[in-house]
């Protein structure tokens, strides 16, 4: 029987959302990617086991995190229900919907009835009784947004979630967004947009909105799908996600102009005293916004590797100026 480790809170960095009294840890495990059917559960356990007993307590789902659709808040609850039940008050556990999850014209984008029956099927896979936070994934152009913040508010007011939050949505979405839902008075704490050095869209507003308004960050592909780590430092290895043709999020094109981008950063990294991921990692976390980073892992020495970053946070202005002048000689930008 799994017992956590007794020294897990002795390490890791917590960081308020926003203004809200909801503490994170700053490295969130996601489960976009390895928590699928085509993953081992003793692997997926390991890794959840991993990030536990090091301090993680924010795990970050969506109904349509697999493969397939689903799986990955399947396999989820059942670790939790075999191995962390006791451990239920200990642990962030958050969801999403807003991406095609089901057939028909109720399974995608953001009406009230796509919400609360996603949570509602989320809720069931993992056999829990409420979320602590429960994201929007996506802006929906053709729901009015009234009626998305009435169903993220129904949802708290029945016990389902205890917080919601948004996700890609822009600088002026996400100002009417938390209008609305002051307006309701619900808890609306975390916006979940992508940032890492080479996508800082955040910056162009999103950040003074979300400090404004009191909302935390958590982002996710702070690595930029690998980019940032010494995967593709040396080229496009032939078993990376990269050099597959049915990979939807990563390419050669998308890769091979960063190579030179991420070996001079690795450099600065390396003066640093740290690996190119620890180091990109620390940079999205020196954004006052972001309380927290999710990372994905296949295997227990990447989240390891991962959490070193919060050893070095502090960056100097030498360092700053170094990596905006090698990102903005970047040739993808």
């Amino acid at each position: 029987m799994y017992q956590a480790d007794e020294h897990r809170y002795d390490t890791m960095l917590y960081r308020n959302l926003g203004t809200s009294g909801l503490k994170v840890s700053a490295i969130a495990l996601g489960f976009w990617h390895n928590f699928g059917d085509t993953t081992p559960l003793s692997n997926q356990k390991k890794l959840v086991f991993d990030a536990f007993d090091r301090g993680i307590t924010y795990f970050d789902l969506a109904n349509n995190y697999g493969p397939e659709p689903g799986a990955a808040e399947k396999n989820f609850g059942k670790i939790f229900h075999d191995h962390l039940t006791s451990y239920r008050d200990e642990m962030v556990i958050s969801s999403k919907a807003g991406y095609t999850m089901w057939p028909g014209p109720y399974g995608d984008w953001g009406s009230r009835k796509y919400l609360i029956a996603s949570l509602d099927q989320s809720l069931k896979r993992m056999g829990l009784d409420y979320v602590d936070i429960f994201y929007h994934h996506r802006p929906d152009p053709n729901t009015p947004m009234e009626e998305t913040a009435r169903a993220l508010d129904q949802i708290v007011r029945d016990g389902k979630a205890l917080y919601v939050g948004i996700s890609n949505y822009s600088a002026d979405q996400t100002k009417q967004m938390a209008a609305l839902l002051k307006d309701l008075g619900t808890p609306f704490i975390v916006h979940q947009p992508r940032y890492n050095m080479f996508d800082r869209w955040i910056e162009d507003g999103l950040t003074d909105v979300l400090e404004d308004e009191g909302v935390g960050a958590v982002v996710f592909s702070p690595l930029a799908q690998g980019r940032l780590t010494d995967r593709y430092l040396h080229g496009i290895p032939e078993d990376s996600r990269a050099n597959r043709s049915d990979s939807p999020f990563l390419s050669k094109d998308r890769v091979e102009p960063t190579i030179r981008i991420a070996q001079q950063l690795n450099e600065v990294a390396q003066q640093r005293g740290q690996s190119l991921a620890q180091m990109a990692l620390a940079w999205n976390l020196r954004q006052k916004a972001v309380s927290s980073v999710i990372v994905g892992a296949s295997r227990t020495a990447q989240l390891d590797d991962n959490i070193q970053a919060l050893q070095h946070l502090d960056f100097t202005a030498a360092e700053l100026a170094n990596i905006d002048r090698i990102l903005n000689g970047a040739e993808f930008k």
